[in-house]
């Protein structure tokens, strides 16, 4: 039955239907089959339980901020202010990019969002500098993954939701050193390619023209303050600072910068409101499916022979999950993949003794990479659209930038407390 399940969603999905089609149609199969025994009305009733968790009002609101941030001054203040002080470095203008997508993911919480804000001004620069397009399109849809990590993150949220015994608020804070260790990572590559091609640094930037920078971004920076130290002090909970950040962004790009207009708010609202309806449609129907494969007893048909095999060791373990994770995002939308292996994991991860904060970084750092992982990472096609090249024009030179992720998983299975020593010094 497991089989034609199986065959019944890959082939709605060569057929081009939408990732909900399939998990419906699957959870439908498993209904009518005798897979497992549950009636329309408990389907209807698990698809609302999926959607009424109090901390997903946090993603629409997380959402409409980014949406007024990008069409506003704040991603062009954020690149002034890293061009001003690492602009002058060998491999500068690629690493102000992947910090500026860093510092904007503190800020919107979205891949295609930081795509779409920081690719649109750095992409002309990098090319005028004479980085290979093939380079400067890898660049910005890898580093803009970061933005997964780095609080607030949409795809922590519904890993919380989901995973039993992960604190959104820790996964926030438990994000920010795997992000930047990554940033360091992609710094260090820039810097030996830019060597490579021959590429000459950029001027170094005045003590005042970096003052002027700082000072002009300031106001842009207090996003990840207001995020992170209102979650970490304990004075916000997530859903509490994602309406502070769009009363944050409302006040910033409307009242003081003046470029977004009251009259903009109703079409920035209605483009959230799409992408929000998207975002619920599949994680109620993707949390039915998951409830319907627990009660057709699929997690223990599956994990009970790896777990024998593989015992209580903690890193084979994480080795596993990273791995399922890494080839489901590769192929489907990363918020599905986590809906649904998710729950088939929490018996690995509670035989093993997992802290499920660290499984939730190691979870979201796959869905980041499989977001810009060819054939079907998100970001690659927002990069298609955005920037008007084709496919393989975009992923031909992600290879380097996709093994220094999965390196990066490696050291973070390896030495967990680069995850967890921000939330065990909150807990102190």
């Amino acid at each position: 039955m497991l089989t034609w399940m199986a065959i019944l969603m890959v082939v709605l999905l060569l057929l081009g239907f939408p990732m909900m089609v399939p998990l419906l149609a699957a959870t439908l199969f498993m209904m009518f089959t005798g897979m497992t025994f549950f009636g329309p009305d408990q389907g209807v009733s698990w698809m609302f339980s999926g959607v009424e968790q109090w901390v997903l009002a946090a993603v629409p609101m997380f959402i409409f901020a980014a949406d007024i941030m990008t069409k506003g001054h704040t991603a062009n203040r954020l690149l002034d202010l890293v061009s001003a002080f690492a602009g002058h470095l060998r491999g500068g203008l690629p690493i102000t990019t992947a910090a500026s997508c860093t510092l904007f993911g503190a800020v919107s919480g979205s891949t295609q969002a930081t795509v779409v804000a920081m690719g649109g001004p750095m992409r002309p620069r990098l090319l005028q500098k004479g980085y290979k397009d093939s380079f400067t399109l890898a660049l910005i849809i890898n580093a803009s993954d970061i933005a997964l990590l780095i609080p607030p993150s949409i795809g922590m949220i519904v890993y919380g939701v989901i995973a039993r015994g992960a604190s959104i608020g820790d996964l926030f804070i438990a994000g920010i050193l795997p992000g930047f260790l990554i940033l360091f990572m992609f710094s260090i590559y820039c810097y030996v390619a830019s060597r490579i091609m021959g590429i000459e640094p950029e001027p170094r930037s005045s003590w005042s023209q970096r003052l002027t920078a700082l000072r002009k971004s300031i106001l842009p920076l207090g996003f990840p303050v207001i995020v992170v130290g209102g979650i970490y002090t304990g004075t916000f909970s997530p859903v509490d600072a994602s309406a502070m950040a769009v009363l944050y962004a409302f006040i910033l790009e409307v009242i003081i910068y003046r470029k977004v207009s009251l009259r903009d708010i109703g079409s920035i609202a209605l483009s959230t409101g799409m992408i929000t309806a998207v975002v619920f449609i599949l994680v109620a129907i993707g949390y039915a499916f998951s409830q319907a494969l627990s009660t057709a007893g699929v997690p223990q048909q599956i994990l009970t022979p790896i777990i024998q095999q593989f015992g209580d060791s903690p890193t084979a373990a994480l080795a596993l999950i990273a791995v399922a994770y890494f080839i489901g995002c590769m192929f489907v939308d990363p918020i599905v993949v986590i809906l649904i292996l998710t729950p088939l994991f929490q018996p690995l991860v509670t035989a093993a003794g997992l802290d499920p904060v660290h499984v939730g970084v190691i979870v979201t750092l796959q869905a980041a990479i499989g977001s810009a992982t060819p054939p079907f990472g998100c970001d690659i096609f927002t990069a298609m659209a955005v920037f008007r090249r084709p496919y393989f024009d975009v992923i031909r030179g992600t290879p380097p930038f996709i093994a220094i992720l999965l390196l990066a998983t490696v050291i973070l299975i390896m030495f967990p407390q680069i995850s967890l020593w921000l939330p065990s010094m909150g807990a102190q």
